[in-house]
C-alpha cells in the first residue's frame, strides 16, 4: 500500500459529572501534531467534501484503555496488539502500515499529556480510540493517497453500573459479514451494516445480534460488537472462522482460561445445533471485557444460561485484575506509562 500519512493525536474531551460516573474530571481538551510538535485546543477536522473517507469509506480504527492501578500507576493493556491488528485492517483496505512503535508511543504521548483523565475509581478507565483514514480527494475508485493517524480519547464509567445484569441476544436473519469478505477487518464500514440490525434487536427488546455464517447459517459466529464464548464444565469453546474480528480480549481470555484456571479451551465451528449444550455463555470486547448472557432467542427457541456463572465470574476478575494491576500478567501484555 503506498500514500502519505499525517500523523496526529488528540483527545477529545466528554464532560462527565459525578452523578452520571462517580468520578469528577477537569475540563478542557488537548491536540497533539507529531510534524509540529505543539499542543491546541482543536478537535476538529477540515477535509475536502471528495476525501477518501467520505467517497469511499476508507477507515479502519481500534479501541484500548489506560487504566490506573491501586499504586496509582498508568498502564496499557497490550497495546502491541492493537498496533498489529490495525495493520492488518490496513492491509485489507489499502491504506499504509504504521510502525507498531510509532503506533504505541502515539498513544503514550496522548495518556502522558492527559494523565489526569485516567479515573482512579475502579472499573473506570480512559478508553482511547486510535484511527486512521484517507484524507485527499478521491473522485475515481481508487484508494486514497494521503492519510490521517489520529487517536482521541474519553473517560468512561464503570461498565456494568448498578450491577451486572445478562445480556438477551437472538439469533439474527441478517448476515454481519461474508465470506472471504471483511468480517475480520476493524473498519467503520463493518459497524456501519450492523447499525440497522442492532436498532431493530432493541427495539424488539434484545440487547445484540448472534450472526451464523452466511455460508451455510448452521454456525456462530459473533456479535455485532463482541466475539462470543461458550463454557461447559471446565472448557471454554470459542467459534473459529476467518469472518470473525479478531478479538484481543477474546485471545487473552482464552490464554487467562489455560494458563491461570486450567480449563481447557477449544477454538472451533460451533454449531448452532448445539448452543444449548453449553452451560454459560459471554461476549468479549473491550468495553466490559466479558460480559454474561442469560439467554438466545433462536426463532421463537429460548436457550438459558447461568449469567454470571462461576468460569465467566473467574475470567473476568482474573482478567480485569491483569488490566488492573492486582494480578500479575504474563510478560509483554502490560505497558507502563507513568
Amino acid at each position: 500500500s503506498g500514500g502519505t500519512i499525517l500523523w496526529s493525536w488528540h483527545i477529545w474531551v466528554v464532560d462527565m459529572d459525578a452523578d452520571a460516573s462517580g468520578v469528577v474530571y477537569p475540563s478542557g481538551s488537548m491536540f497533539m501534531d507529531r510534524n509540529l510538535g505543539a499542543l491546541s485546543t482543536e478537535h476538529t477536522i477540515t477535509l475536502s467534501e471528495d476525501a477518501g473517507i467520505y467517497q469511499y469509506c476508507q477507515e479502519i480504527f481500534e479501541g484500548m484503555k489506560a487504566y490506573r492501578t491501586a499504586d496509582n500507576k498508568i498502564q496499557l493493556f497490550r497495546p502491541d496488539c492493537n498496533a498489529n491488528r490495525m495493520n492488518d485492517s490496513a492491509d485489507r483496505l489499502c491504506i499504509p502500515n504504521i510502525d507498531p512503535d510509532d503506533f504505541v508511543q502515539a498513544v503514550k504521548a496522548l495518556v502522558e499529556v492527559e494523565k489526569d483523565w485516567v479515573p482512579h475509581s475502579d472499573g473506570a478507565s480512559l478508553y482511547l480510540r486510535p484511527f486512521m483514514f484517507g484524507s485527499n480527494p478521491v473522485i475515481g475508485v481508487k484508494p486514497a493517497t494521503e492519510y490521517q493517524f489520529r487517536v482521541f480519547a474519553t473517560p468512561v464509567g464503570p461498565y456494568f453500573k448498578g450491577g451486572i445484569k445478562p445480556l438477551t441476544l437472538r439469533i439474527s436473519d441478517l448476515d454481519r459479514a461474508a465470506p472471504r469478505g471483511t468480517g475480520h477487518v476493524k473498519a467503520g464500514l463493518n459497524y456501519a451494516m450492523s447499525l440497522y440490525n442492532i436498532v431493530d434487536a432493541h427495539e424488539q427488546g434484545y440487547d445484540e445480534n448472534v450472526y451464523v455464517d452466511s455460508a451455510t447459517r448452521t454456525h456462530i459466529e459473533e456479535t455485532g460488537g463482541a466475539n462470543i464464548i461458550f463454557i461447559k464444565g471446565n472448557t471454554l469453546v470459542t467459534p473459529k472462522s476467518d469472518s470473525i474480528l479478531p478479538s484481543i480480549t477474546r485471545r487473552s481470555i482464552v490464554h487467562v482460561a489455560k494458563e491461570y484456571l486450567g480449563m481447557e479451551v477449544e477454538e472451533r465451528d460451533v454449531a448452532l445445533s448445539e448452543i444449548d449444550q453449553f452451560e454459560e455463555c459471554g461476549l468479549c470486547g473491550t468495553a466490559a471485557v466479558i460480559s454474561p448472557v442469560g439467554t438466545i432467542d433462536d426463532h421463537g427457541k429460548l436457550i438459558h444460561y447461568a449469567g454470571f456463572g462461576p468460569k465467566i465470574q473467574k475470567l473476568y476478575e482474573t482478567l480485569t485484575g491483569i488490566q488492573m494491576g492486582s494480578v500479575p500478567a504474563p510478560e509483554g501484555w502490560i505497558c507502563e506509562i507513568l
